[in-house]
C-alpha cells in the first residue's frame, strides 16, 4: 500500500472516533502552542536587552567618584567628588587605547513658556557623545567655544523635547534652568530604557564648564572636580587590561598607598552587560524546555491511545493480515495515524500559539518576537513525538500473529 493510501486509512479510523482523536491532539496542542509562546516571549525579553546594551554603547567603563562618611554614616558612591577633570585628562593622555569623558550630574526644574519639567542635569566635554556613541538628530554638538567660554547652549533628550515642545522645533528656542536661560541647539537620538530601567532619554546635557559655574555650582564648582568619568575602550582592545591600566593610573595620581582601598569606583559595564545577556538567553532556553515537557505528555497520550486501537482493532489486523496484508502494511498504517494525530495538533497549536503570542504582545504590552525558526522547529517537533510515540504501538499490532489475531475477542 503506497502513502496516500496509507494516510486515507488512516483518516478514516481517526474520524470513527472524532472525540477520541480530538481529546489526544489536545496534549500536542497545547504542547506546541506553549512552546511557541515561550520562545516568542523568550527571545522578546532578550531582544529587549540587546537593544538596552546596544542603546547603553559598547566597551564602557564607568568610573564614579568614592563614598564619605558623615557623623558615622558611609554614603554611597558619588558622595565624595575624588575624581576631577584633570584625570580624564591624564587617561586620555596616558592611555591611547581609551576616550574619557567627565560628567557632572544633577537635577532641576526646566521652564519653557507655560510649561515645565523635572528632569537630570549633564555636564560634559564633547568626547561624552562619542563615548555613549549618542549622535544628534537634531541641530549641533558643542563646539570648543562653547566649552571655553561657558555658553548656555544646551542639549535635550527626547523626553524632554517631548514633555516640553509636544510638535513644536525645540531648536533655538529658550529655556530656564535654575532660572538661567538656555538656548537648545541640539536633540539626542533616542536611547530607551537602560539596564536598570530608567529612561535615558529624560535629560539635558550643557558643557561642563556652564554646568560648573552658572548651573550646578557647590562641591562641584572646586578643584575641576566630577562625579563619574565615561570611558570608552576602543576596538580590538583587551578590557579586563585596560580596566587595570585605568586603576593603577588613577591610583597613582590620588597618591593611593598599596594597600588602601580605592577611593573610586571602576565598573566594567561590559561584564554587567554580558552577564544581564547570558541571564536572558538562560531564560528563554528554560521556558522553551519547560514548555517542551507538554508535547511529551501529549506524545505519551498518543501511544497511550493507540494502543488501545490496536487491542480495539486485533481482529482487523487479522482479517487484513489474512487478505495479504504484510507486516510493513500494518506497521505504517499505524505508525501514519499516530504521525498524522501529533501533525494536526502541532498546526493547530501553530495557529493557537501565534494568536497567543500577538495577544500577549497587545494586551500585555510585552515585547514578543515571534521567528519563522520556533514555527518550524515547533512543528519539526510535533512530527518527531508522533513517530516516537507511535512506533511500538504500530511495531506490536504488525508482530500480530494472523490466526491470534482473528481468534481475539
Amino acid at each position: 500500500m503506497n502513502a496516500i493510501g496509507l494516510l486515507r486509512v488512516a483518516l478514516r479510523a481517526l474520524a470513527i472516533n472524532k472525540l477520541r482523536s480530538i481529546l489526544t491532539m489536545l496534549g500536542i496542542i497545547i504542547g506546541v502552542g506553549a512552546v511557541i509562546v515561550m520562545i516568542a516571549v523568550g527571545a522578546g525579553a532578550q531582544a529587549k536587552v540587546d537593544e538596552q546594551i546596544r542603546a547603553l554603547g559598547s566597551n564602557l567603563l564607568l568610573i564614579m567618584s568614592g563614598a564619605t562618611t558623615s557623623g558615622g554614616v558611609r554614603m554611597g558612591f558619588g558622595s565624595n567628588f575624588t575624581l576631577s577633570e584633570d584625570d580624564a585628562l591624564a587617561l586620555n593622555r596616558e592611555l591611547p587605547e581609551i576616550i574619557a569623558a567627565p560628567a557632572l550630574r544633577g537635577t532641576s526644574q526646566v521652564v519653557w513658556g507655560n510649561t515645565n519639567w523635572s528632569t537630570v542635569l549633564f555636564g560634559v566635554t564633547a568626547e561624552y557623545f562619542e563615548v555613549r556613541q549618542w549622535p544628534v538628530v537634531r541641530g549641533r554638538e558643542f563646539e570648543p567655544s562653547d566649552l571655553l567660554a561657558a555658553t548656555k547652549v544646551c542639549i535635550i533628550g527626547q523626553t524632554v523635547a517631548r514633555q516640553l515642545f509636544g510638535d513644536a522645533d525645540p531648536i533655538d528656542q529658550v529655556i530656564r534652568i535654575k532660572r538661567v536661560p538656555f538656548t537648545v541647539i541640539g536633540v539626542l537620538e533616542n536611547k530607551g530604557q537602560s539596564l536598570m530601567g530608567t529612561d535615558q532619554d529624560d535629560l539635558i546635557v550643557m558643557p561642563i564648564s556652564t554646568a560648573r559655574k552658572r548651573v550646578l555650582g557647590g562641591n562641584q564648582a572646586k578643584q575641576r572636580s566630577v562625579g563619574t568619568i565615561w570611558v570608552k575602550v576602543r576596538e580590538d582592545e583587551d578590557a579586563k587590561r585596560v580596566e587595570d591600566s585605568v586603576r593603577q593610573l588613577l591610583r597613582q595620581r590620588h597618591r593611593l598607598q598599596s594597600g588602601q582601598d580605592d577611593d573610586f569606583s571602576l565598573r566594567n559595564l561590559s561584564e554587567v552587560m554580558a552577564a544581564q545577556e547570558a541571564s536572558s538567553r538562560v531564560l528563554a532556553i528554560l521556558l522553551a524546555a519547560v514548555a517542551s515537557v507538554s508535547l511529551i505528555v501529549g506524545g505519551i497520550g498518543i501511544m497511550n491511545i493507540m494502543l488501545v486501537s490496536v487491542t480495539e482493532r486485533t481482529r482487523e489486523i487479522g482479517l487484513r493480515m489474512a487478505l495479504g496484508a504484510r507486516t510493513r502494511d500494518i506497521l505504517g498504517q499505524f505508525l501514519v495515524e499516530a504521525i498524522t494525530l501529533s501533525l494536526l495538533g502541532g498546526l493547530i497549536g501553530i495557529v493557537i500559539g501565534v494568536a497567543t503570542s500577538l495577544a500577549i504582545g497587545e494586551w500585555a504590552g510585552w515585547r514578543i518576537q515571534l521567528s519563522p525558526e520556533s514555527i518550524v522547529l515547533a512543528g519539526t517537533f510535533a512530527f518527531a513525538i508522533g513517530v516516537f510515540f507511535g512506533f511500538y504501538p504500530a511495531r506490536k499490532a504488525a508482530k500480530l500473529h494472523p490466526v491470534e489475531a482473528l481468534r481475539f475477542e
